[in-house]
């Protein structure tokens, strides 16, 4: 099947037919371009929401790693893969279908042109030698009809009697000019016409068929160019399955790795404070103190009346200030770890002995091989001088010496807390509650607020040997209780203008918590000072009366 030979007329058409085929591939194209601006798009899309999602490494104390989190983190990283990937998607389909579509349309319309060109000329040509044949037939069939006429003048001249020889021979010399004419133009137009059906058969069987062929090649190879460009479409997706798939597995084997057990240990392990729960509150009887003289009930009730607060208020802050109960301490990190409890403080201390280990470790090495150089130096002068590696060799010295004394300090922080952790009863020791503040932060100079700023405390200054606080205390008249506590942590009290208190034992409270984390409580006996509001469990009592 040739177009050719089953075409031959049909010019205007295959015109048609090929314009199409090269605006369809262009649509193709076109198509193919949009399909790589959506993969484009998509996968930065995915990497933006990787990155969006993506854990920030900026801080040092990093979160706990539940395996839920990093199955979430890998499966965030399989699909910046996977983004990966349909950006290769993208690549292979502008590399091996796009440009390739784009440089063969372009070579397709100027084979198309030249072609077409080819077959007006050779219509033109055809044309050309049918006007001079035709013209050449009309000029034959004029000079026919001349010579048909000159031929009837002569044979009526011939047969008049009338007309003279004279006229006669005219006659005939002119139908001899036209019948001579006539011949010659006859030779002419056979000579046209044979040459115009040469030319004829020569375009519709030579010069036509194979301009139309070239033509149906130059189809065909579009069609075939469009079905390799197809196969490349398809295959540019076909390239990345497998390594899409691995990161789909990936996603399901980071789904399988998480463990709840797991998950559930390190919420114990990260939060654990190593407190044991408080025991059972013993019975108060406050009975005992009842019976009052009438006189002190009413100076006392008069100058209450003048200072009492809520009592659910007042209890409430201080409850609220108890760590073991309450927030942590909001302070800055310290470099004992005192700010934490206890089971975490170990932690920490043995995380960062493991590291000065390490560190002592690596400058033990760096010496040894510094006296292995000196050695060498020392036996071959020619390679370096042995007093070179001596700054090198103090500096290392000292660096093990400060690592060493850094493990020992905080060995004796570690032993301190697992002492203080083992031998720790059903209530907590004085030490326990000590033990939660740095050495220059110990009470009573500091006790733990939810204010920051309230955070480390004294208790009020004293200001010289005679001041306010010392003539309240040498008052003959001591002030009217307005209330009692009872400590729920004992306090040493060694500071001067503190009072020191057992666990469990029963004060007076005298004057109330000022914000600065301190409360003014009397015993029984008489003796006064400040106690930390957070180590007592204040009431006041509209009755109570001073001693």
């Amino acid at each position: 099947m040739s177009w050719g030979t089953e075409l031959w007329d049909q010019f205007d058409s295959l015109d048609k037919h090929t314009q199409w085929g090269i605006d369809f591939l262009e649509r193709y194209a076109k198509f193919v371009k949009e399909r790589i601006e959506i993969e484009q798009n998509y996968a930065k899309q995915l990497r933006n929401l990787v990155k969006k999602y993506c854990p920030k490494r900026s801080s040092k104390d990093e979160e706990p790693r539940f395996t839920s989190c990093v199955a979430f983190f890998n499966i965030l990283n399989e699909l910046n893969d996977y983004a990966g990937q349909r950006e290769v998607v993208a690549e292979e389909m502008a590399h091996r279908v796009y440009g390739e579509l784009m440089r063969y349309a372009h070579d397709l319309k100027t084979e198309r042109k030249m072609h077409l060109q080819e077959g007006r000329k050779a219509q033109q040509y055809l044309d050309m030698c049918w006007k001079q044949m035709d013209n050449s037939k009309r000029k034959f069939e004029r000079e026919c009809r001349e010579a048909e006429k000159a031929q009837q003048s002569y044979e009526r001249l011939d047969n008049d009697t009338n007309a003279t020889k004279a006229d006669v021979e005219k006659a005939k010399q002119q139908l001899n000019l036209r019948t001579h004419m006539a011949d010659e133009n006859k030779n002419e137009y056979a000579a046209q016409l044979q040459n115009f059906n040469g030319e004829q058969h020569k375009h519709f069987y030579v010069v036509i068929p194979q301009i139309y062929k070239q033509l149906q090649e130059m189809d065909e190879r579009r069609t075939v160019k469009l079905s390799e460009c197809y196969r490349g479409f398809a295959d540019s997706e076909r390239k990345v399955i497998p390594i899409i798939s691995k990161c789909l597995e990936g996603m399901i084997l980071a789904a399988k790795s998480v463990d709840e057990r797991r998950d559930s240990q390190m919420v114990v392990d990260s939060f654990k404070s190593g407190f044991e729960p408080p025991g059972d509150c013993p019975f108060e009887d406050y009975s005992q103190h009842i019976y009052r003289t009438i006189s002190d009930g009413t100076i006392s009730a008069s100058k209450q009346e003048s200072g009492k607060v809520d009592a659910k208020t007042t209890v409430g802050k201080a409850k609220g200030k108890l760590w073991l109960f309450g927030k942590k301490p909001k302070g800055p990190a310290l470099e004992d770890f005192s700010h934490l409890p206890p089971e975490q403080r170990r932690k920490k201390l043995q995380q960062r002995i493991d590291e000065l280990n390490r560190e002592l470790q690596k400058e033990s090495d760096q010496k040894e091989a510094l006296n292995k150089m000196k050695d060498v130096y020392e036996k071959n002068p020619q390679m370096g001088d042995p007093g070179s590696l001596q700054p090198k060799l103090a500096e290392t010295m000292n660096n093990i010496d400060r690592l060493r004394m850094e493990i020992h300090k905080n060995e004796a922080w570690l032993s301190e807390v697992e002492g203080k952790t083992g031998g720790r009863g059903d209530r907590r020791h004085s030490s326990d509650i000590n033990h939660l503040v740095t050495q220059g932060r110990e009470s009573p100079e500091g006790s733990y607020t939810d204010d920051a700023n309230q955070e480390v405390r004294g208790p009020p200054e004293q200001h010289g040997h005679h001041n306010e606080f010392d003539d309240e205390f040498e008052d003959d008249d001591p002030l009217p209780a307005i209330g009692h506590c009872k400590a729920i942590y004992p306090f040493d009290g060694h500071n001067e203008g503190t009072l020191a208190m057992k666990e469990g034992e029963v004060l007076y409270i005298i004057e109330e918590d000022k914000g600065d984390g301190w409360t003014r409580a009397r015993r029984q006996n008489g003796e006064e000072g400040y106690v930390p509001t957070s180590y007592i469990d204040v009431t006041l009592e509209k009755n109570s009366k001073g001693s």
